[in-house]
């Protein structure tokens, strides 16, 4: 007795440099929407690096935010672009 679900298996693809870049450039896109979106920055701990030429604060809160938001959209690519067929 087999059921057709566990013949549903999503097939994944390998982790190389195209499923990498993918995953970089969502990072970068939900980085660059959150630094504009998000409207109370910079209330947590601040990063300890240089921050940009302006007055907003993006601190660890916003920070770790916007990379799982990034890697929400990062997944969601790298599964729509094989089971395309493009990566």
């Amino acid at each position: 007795m087999h059921s057709s679900v566990l013949f549903a298996v999503a097939q994944t693809t390998p982790w190389n440099f195209s499923v990498a870049l993918v995953m970089i450039l969502a990072n970068l896109v939900a980085i660059a929407i959150g630094y504009f979106a998000i409207q109370n920055p910079g209330t947590g701990p601040s990063l300890p690096v240089p921050q940009l030429a302006s007055r907003k604060s993006f601190g660890l809160p916003e920070l770790l935010a916007t990379m799982s938001f990034g890697h929400i959209l990062g997944a969601g690519l790298v599964l729509g672009l094989a089971n395309a067929g493009i990566l």
